[in-house]
């Protein structure tokens, strides 16, 4: 077994550990990074993030050309799916992406381990592949192996006909109908991809609303869109159990909960295909953090403290990894901020800019906190908000659905939270996540320059809608 020592090794190569690789190496420490899969970037980038986004942008445009061209003065002709050339544009996306990963480890002097990796002591990472075992010395061990998907008892994935969000990527044919289990934003986002090009599909979700994360009103609002875009929902259900066949899936459901009458009876959904997308876990097999005595919470997240260090010197964890909302940026900015902490910088995330998106059409954006939270904590705000039927570019765009909405602290008007639901939310919002990082207030939003015509003055105007002054409505 030979051995290599390294200042940093990093277990895991999806954004938060190839970022985190790579920022550590830019600060002067000698750094190598594992990765088993046969390309870096991790689930984001080979499965997840990258891929679904292509099918997003790819799917929008064969909607755009079936239904909406026309309003513009676009005759199409008779208009044909080829789908395996779809997916092969979110390939060509995918591999253009994984490479870029490559290229910059080589770039920024990171060596890729290629294999498995297992902590055997701190300060030793075992990394076995296909040549053999090999040992390397490290002084600061990082986990970012990222998670997987959450198996549904009952159900079990063959990423055929019962499917987890990778094999959504790549259904050979569009399904007739397609049950989406959990209402989450990659069971929307999927469920949109295969509506838009032919698929019924019907979200079954256990608890009464669709992404429980969300802002309540914004959430209502969402559910409306996509229902009058065709998608069907059962909400407080659960699934009891899955058969496959040649024919199809028969999906048995029942209510989450018996009323007080006992009613509610089970039934049954003919399929043809089913995605299961309750959720993600943290992926930690094989790493040998028992035997290591690193510990992991009630849910098996690491536990880590302010400075994302395990209870075992030495050893660190980022990302999907630990607790936290199981996003890419949040796993990218950890990774800086590790990287940076360990070189001597003080590295810092604020965890209260972490903004969300679903990439449907149209998108919702948040970031902060909810009517709901601000409630629960007894925080007093005052609410601005302005819909995108009065937005000028929204309505040359044919784009007019949703609103944006600004929450701030009723004394001291700093923001504390904003939830957008209209085209190119997932844009619109970072410029309330800078606000917010500034500390900023409704004002210095509403009374900063905004282009004219563009989607991001219904943002100012909401913030002016805090002080109850908006201009346009």
């Amino acid at each position: 077994m030979a051995e290599q020592a390294y200042d940093l090794i990093v277990i895991g190569a999806g954004p938060g550990g190839y970022v985190c690789a790579i920022r550590a190496a830019q600060l002067g420490l000698k750094v190598a990074c594992v990765e088993k899969r046969a390309t870096l970037g991790g689930t984001c980038l080979n499965v997840g993030c990258i891929p679904s986004k292509a099918l997003l942008q790819a799917s929008e445009k064969f909607e755009e050309a079936a239904h909406a061209l026309g309003a513009f003065g676009v005759k199409v002709g008779k208009l044909e799916l080829d789908l395996p050339t779809m997916l092969g544009h979110k390939d060509k996306v995918v591999e253009a992406n994984v490479k870029g990963v490559e290229f910059l480890f080589k770039k920024n002097k990171v060596d890729w381990l290629k294999g498995s990796g297992r902590i055997t002591a701190p300060g030793t990472v075992e990394v076995a592949s296909d040549q053999g075992g090999t040992a390397y010395q490290a002084k600061s061990i990082v986990i970012a192996t990222g998670s997987t998907h959450v198996d549904l008892p009952g159900v079990t994935v063959d990423e055929k006909q019962i499917v987890s969000s990778t094999g959504a990527l790549s259904f050979a044919k569009v399904p007739k109908h397609l049950v989406v289990v959990g209402g989450g934003y990659i069971g929307l986002e999927m469920g949109s991809v295969w509506q838009r090009l032919g698929a019924k599909v019907t979200v079954v979700e256990f608890l009464d609303r669709l992404v429980p994360t969300m802002d309540g009103e914004v959430g209502k609002q969402f559910q409306r869109i996509l229902g009058r875009q065709g998608m069907t929902f059962k909400l407080s259900t659960k699934v009891t159990g899955a058969k496959t066949s040649k024919s199809g899936v028969k999906l048995t459901v029942e209510p989450a909960a018996k009323d007080s009458k006992g009613g509610g009876e089970a039934e049954t959904i003919d399929c043809d295909a089913v995605l299961v997308a309750i959720g993600r876990k943290p992926y930690l097999e094989g790493l040998g953090l028992e035997a290591a005595g690193v510990a992991l919470d009630e849910r098996g997240r690491v536990k880590v403290d302010g400075h994302f260090a395990t209870n075992v010197p030495g050893i660190y964890a980022i990302g999907d990894a630990i607790p936290g909302p199981m996003l890419a940026h949040k796993a990218e900015e950890e990774g800086v901020a590790l990287a940076e902490h360990l070189a001597g910088q003080g590295g810092h995330v604020n965890y209260e800019t972490v903004p969300g998106i679903v990439y449907t059409w149209p998108e919702v954006a948040s970031v902060g906190r909810t009517e709901e939270e601000l409630k629960q904590a007894g925080i007093e705000y005052r609410v601005g908000k302005f819909p995108f039927m009065a937005n000028g570019r929204a309505r040359a765009m044919n784009a007019t659905d949703g609103f944006v909405k600004i929450l701030a602290d009723k004394a001291s008007d700093r923001i504390l939270g904003a939830h957008i639901l209209g085209p190119d939310a997932g844009h619109l919002i970072h410029e309330v996540v800078v606000a917010m990082e500034f500390g900023g207030s409704a004002e210095d939003l509403g009374r900063s320059f905004h282009g004219h015509p563009t989607l991001n003055e219904a943002v100012k105007e909401a913030a002016l809608a805090v002080e109850g002054r908006p201009i346009h409505i």
